[in-house]
């Protein structure tokens, strides 16, 4: 019986997980990689430890499938989009990989939107830079550490660096190729992108674009003895883990607004015509002529981990003692929350925001009479009015006909409620697991001809799902509060500035 290994690499996690021809999940394997912030705003990790910490969950997931590496028929690796993996002449790694929640490059971000960058790059590329894209991490690096700068030879994503360790071949996939560098007219690189960002210098370095579902390389002996894969199983291009994710939901369709509320807020929706908007990025989708246009911000499910890390440490140490879920040991807590009327709102902007990094996370209304619970249930809902503001946007564009969620968030039913709501509007979430893993794993079963196409594919294994309507009285209280939460965030606009300076300062007293 044949089967498929997909892996998805996120920013604390990467997993191996296999599946079976026909979509049934036989095995998955965890390794967490440890991030690094050696100062203010960067977020790093090193990437060999990311390979191996991959290889050896790879090798697990093996172990536990109960099945011989041979009925694998094909591998590939999907992982967190823009960041920065960079390769020397040598095609060794140089110097950490940066995730994409580093904001180093913020002042940079900044100092485009005052000149013509923004207007430049938005009428060319169809987005404004993002403060991690490649485009904005590159040039950062170039003002600040010319040294590495000047020796860059391959320029690559997160799941681009996992297919080298895998095959020792360097490319990337299209939807991966259009985070900077492509003009959205073509889908294809252009050397004008490179000149509005002042790296006219590094085009050479980019690295060939491929299909997702192409085979473009085969597990090399090296790779076979540290994971347990067979050596010479082929390895497909693999994509964007926010374009897998809807993939593997069955959401990479025209009209279908796909929702990842995982470490970002991922909304996006597919179309047959570019529409370009300052409010969404308009990036390529898996085929050619199609694209994907993506509304994103650095602010779903980090928060709620950030408050767990914060205020739920002693129950995170017990749920690992008894090898159990921190969420079902907050289950009553959260459910006691949400059936009462609270005044807290919370801003979800830990990490960044629809506002830009500058701005902050907050709560406001909060009394001593207010309890952890009810801190969580604002957090929560916050997360979700953030998704709204970009939903919003999108169906401002585009003709939606249903919404489908994915995430972590999306298995506790009380949350995928709190969507239907939020938005009036059904919402479908379904039975896949790992939907980012299972999109890679669907372009590796087309590459091998197991399906015609990865989203026939995804249409082809039946997935089940479960819609959670709107209840009216809740969707008009949770509209007024929306109203309110997007009120507040303007009102505290000007002063997120001033915010960032008195911290800056405090920085700068401390070092």
């Amino acid at each position: 019986m044949p089967s498929l290994l997909g892996i998805d690499n996120g920013l604390t996690i990467t997993k191996a997980v296999i599946f079976d021809a026909d979509g049934s999940q036989l095995s998955v394997a965890r390794r967490r990689v440890p991030q690094s912030m050696p100062h203010a705003r960067w977020v790093e990790r090193d990437m060999a430890g990311l390979w191996h910490a991959t290889a050896d969950a790879v090798r697990e997931a093996i172990a536990g499938c109960g099945r011989p590496a041979a009925d694998i028929k094909a591998v590939a690796a999907t992982a967190h989009g823009d960041g920065l993996y960079l390769l020397d002449a040598s095609r060794r790694p140089l110097g950490p990989g940066m995730l994409s929640l580093d904001s180093r490059a913020s002042a940079i971000v900044e100092r485009w939107s005052q000149e013509r960058g923004f207007d430049e790059a938005l009428e060319l590329t169809g987005q404004v830079p993002q403060v991690s894209a490649p485009a904005t991490l590159l040039a950062w690096l170039k003002e600040n550490d010319p040294d590495r700068y000047g020796r860059i030879a391959h320029v690559l994503s997160c799941k681009d660096w996992l297919r080298f360790c895998l095959t020792g071949t360097i490319g990337t996939d299209r939807t991966e190729a259009s985070i900077s560098f492509t003009d959205f007219r073509t889908q294809a690189y252009t050397p004008e992108a490179m000149r509005i960002f002042g790296l006219d210098d590094l085009f050479d370095a980019l690295p060939p674009v491929a299909h997702s579902a192409d085979i473009v390389g085969h597990v090399t002996a090296e790779a076979a003895e540290m994971t347990g894969l067979d050596k010479g199983t082929p390895v497909a291009c693999g994509l964007h883990d926010v374009t897998a994710s809807a993939l593997g939901m069955g959401g990479h369709e025209e009209g279908t607004l796909s929702i990842i509320a995982g470490t970002y807020s991922i909304n996006e929706v597919v179309s047959l015509k570019p529409r370009v908007d300052r409010r969404w990025l308009c990036r390529n989708a898996i085929d050619a002529g199609r694209w994907n246009n993506m509304a994103i911000s650095p602010a779903s499910t980090a928060n709620y981990d950030w408050f767990l890390d914060t205020f739920c440490r002693s129950e995170q140490e017990e749920a690992d003692a008894r090898g159990g879920s921190i969420h079902q040991l907050l289950a009553n807590e959260i459910d006691a929350a949400l059936k009462k009327p609270s005044t807290i709102l919370f801003h979800p902007y830990l990490f960044g925001s629809p506002y830009g990094s500058v701005a902050s996370g907050s709560f406001v209304g909060l009394h001593g009479w207010h309890n952890r619970g009810d801190m969580l249930k604002a957090v929560l809902e916050g997360i979700v009015f953030n998704h709204r503001t970009h939903v919003e946007a999108l169906r401002d564009g585009f003709a939606v006909r249903e919404i489908r969620l994915t995430g972590g968030g999306s298995r506790n039913p009380a949350f995928a409620q709190m969507f239907a709501d939020a938005l009036n509007a059904p919402v479908i979430v379904t039975s896949t697991d790992e939907a980012a893993a299972f999109g890679a794993a669907l372009c590796a079963g087309a590459a091998v001809g197991l399906f015609a196409t990865p989203q026939q594919g995804a249409r082809q294994v039946g997935m089940t799902a479960r819609q959670y309507q709107p209840v009216p009285a809740a969707s008009a209280v949770s509209n007024e509060r929306f109203s309110l939460y997007c009120r507040i965030a303007e009102a505290l606009k000007p002063r997120w500035p001033e915010i960032e300076k008195l911290t800056q300062q405090d920085i700068e007293e401390s070092a």
